[in-house]
């Protein structure tokens, strides 16, 4: 599971390998709460015990560094 190093806000962004046949998103968990955002076009696709708040904070983070979380999926995934 590749992690997004430089992303944190007391978040960990990350990847399942077995996730690159879908379109381009990102998994992002803190304790036992998990979320995946769509990155093109961003939108939220599931939530697991994120409150309204802090995926508004994750959504804010994921759209600042969107080239970013991108750039390590096709590193990770491949084009």
């Amino acid at each position: 599971m590749p992690t997004i190093k430089e992303l944190s806000n007391g978040f960990r962004f990350f990847f399942f390998s077995f996730d690159c046949n879908e379109p381009l998103h990102v998994h992002v968990s803190k304790g036992s709460k998990i979320c995946k955002f769509w990155i093109e076009p961003l939108s939220l696709a599931k939530n697991h015990g994120f409150s309204s708040k802090e995926l508004n904070s994750i959504y804010r983070i994921i759209r600042l560094e969107s080239n970013l979380i991108t750039c390590y999926w096709y590193e990770h995934c491949g084009k």
